[in-house]
């Protein structure tokens, strides 16, 4: 699901998240709901939400300040040789196109990621990747680089698309402590029930 509204138009978890607060808590109209962060539309997994517009700021600040650790499951196409590796590039985003690039450009910015090997398939293998930094499509981008793009990221270099239209890459947990309460918090978010994740995330 769109995580925000955008030129589309469609349903979006946001509009979703507005009104099943109102309707828990009795409110008139739509309630306050705030994005300290998103995933992009094809891909799975964990996404926060604020209630106010006090833990909005207090998130953004957590999320901007590199304080939230980031782990995300994706199934790539074959399997590295390397089986844990720190991968560093420089990214650079094209506006017109929507993607990035590993790039010289003055304006590219540094990338970093940390990749381990779950598992491996006939065909695909199963990656535990941690970010270092948060770059428009950063994961997409350096596994393609590296020559295992993500299973039906058609957009960097897979062979062939998904027939729901999402590619395989799952937000799979994040761990930070809560702005208000001082709470460690730790989510995790089971992978899609696909026969492909299944196979694979059960041999991990």
């Amino acid at each position: 699901m769109l995580v925000q509204g955008d030129i589309t138009g469609d349903r979006c978890l946001k509009d979703w998240a507005e009104e099943d607060v109102a309707r828990r808590f009795n409110k008139p109209g739509k309630a306050f709901i705030g994005l300290p962060h998103r995933l992009d539309r094809p891909t799975s997994g964990i996404v926060v939400l604020a209630k106010t517009s006090k833990a909005l700021a207090r998130m953004n600040a957590l999320f901007s300040g590199r304080d939230i650790q980031k782990t995300y499951w994706a199934i790539v196409e074959g399997c590295p040789e390397v089986p844990e590796a720190r991968l560093e590039h420089f990214l650079y985003r094209d506006g017109k196109t929507k993607k990035s690039f590993i790039s010289k450009h003055p304006e590219a910015q540094k990338a970093v990621l940390r990749y381990r090997v779950l598992a491996v398939g006939d065909r695909y293998s199963l990656l535990k990747v941690d970010l270092e930094t948060g770059r428009h499509h950063q994961i997409r981008v350096q596994l393609q680089a590296i020559g295992h793009p993500i299973k039906g990221d058609l957009k960097y270099g897979s062979k062939r698309s998904n027939s729901n239209g999402g590619i395989h890459l799952h937000a799979r947990e994040l761990t930070f402590i809560h702005p208000v309460s001082q709470e460690h918090i730790h989510l995790v978010a089971p992978p899609p029930a696909d026969p492909l994740w299944q196979a694979l995330s059960s041999a991990e």
